[in-house]
């Protein structure tokens, strides 16, 4: 006698799976049209900030080329009938015995030494308030921050003042020291200490017999090459751009930075009607923009790397 053995089957597997209420799932297509959206509309912002950046530039650029005549008879935008840049360079150079190429010369001492020395003390600041242990450390470096929060035209009455006491008014000094104090260098300095510098290498620098200064110069300030690029860019575009502070500082125009002597030139141009001058101004800001170019360009694979410090760990 055959004995007769029934299963019984799974429902999963004699009817297919039932999910959402019932009805099979679906492939839906992602989100495209929004994801096109997201990204169109962040490209137009980005050549929306691209054009505001570099229209003045480009109307600087045509107005440099144009003559006296063509600058006010023509569109901003558009070329002159006469191509002038090369005798418009050639008067700027020239007019007032050269002055422009002294007011050059100064904004280079300016920011190119203030800078410098400006990060050689934020760095060493920056590695002692990271690496070093002292007394109130966290208290003055809250003073440190303090300090970035407060604006730089906001100084430059006390600054005259102390200036005016120390008889440095009218004078290189009275612009050139203040550019040596950067609180923001000195938390940017200890970012990048933190990020680029190991404690164990430096114990190792120790342990070797190494003292504090020698480790700094020699293992500390090398690993921090990209941040001391980064925050000198910063300091040195800082005191180029400075203006408020020579206007209250300066009265001689030997001492002019750039910036202050093209205003002169632009308020003499509006004041006294002397087109020459309005024309100097534009010529000589263009002038004035080209080193800061050159600069960033030839420093960028430092200051690219600087930036994202800390980005990836």
């Amino acid at each position: 006698m055959t004995q007769t053995t029934t299963r019984t089957v799974p429902a999963a597997a004699t009817a297919p799976e039932k999910k959402n209420g019932g009805r099979q799932a679906r492939r839906r297509p992602g989100n495209r049209p929004s994801v096109l959206l997201s990204k169109a509309g962040v490209t137009g912002m980005l050549g929306l900030a691209a054009l505001y950046t570099l229209l003045p530039m480009l109307w600087l650029v045509l107005s440099s080329t144009k003559s006296r005549q063509d600058l006010f008879a023509t569109n901003g935008f558009a070329p002159g009938e006469d191509f002038a840049l090369f005798d418009n360079l050639q008067y700027l150079f020239e007019v007032d015995d050269g002055i422009f190429l002294r007011w050059l010369l100064n904004t280079i001492l300016y920011a190119g030494f203030g800078a410098l020395l400006a990060t050689i003390f934020s760095v060493a600041a920056g590695y002692a308030f990271d690496k070093l242990d002292f007394p109130g450390k966290e208290k003055l470096f809250s003073l440190v921050l303090l300090g970035v929060m407060v604006p730089g035209t906001a100084m430059a009455i006390p600054l005259y003042l102390i200036a005016a006491e120390l008889g440095l008014v009218n004078s290189f000094w009275g612009v050139f020291v203040p550019g040596l104090v950067f609180p923001f260098g000195v938390y940017l300095a200890r970012v990048f200490s933190a990020s680029y510098v190991p404690d164990e290498v430096l114990e190792a620098a120790r342990m070797d017999g190494a003292g504090e200064f020698t480790t700094f110069c020699r293992i500390a300030l090398p690993m921090v090459a990209p941040g001391f690029v980064t925050i000198f860019l910063f300091q040195f575009t800082q005191i180029w751009n400075s203006f408020f502070l020579p206007l209250v500082m300066l009265s001689d125009k030997e001492l002019f930075p750039v910036n202050l002597g093209l205003y002169v030139w632009y308020s003499s141009a509006l004041s006294q009607g002397h087109p020459q001058d309005y024309l100097l101004a534009i010529v000589g800001s263009l002038v004035s923009v080209a080193p800061l170019v050159v600069l960033f360009l030839m420093l960028q694979r430092f200051w690219k790397s600087g930036m994202t410090a800390g980005a990836v760990k």
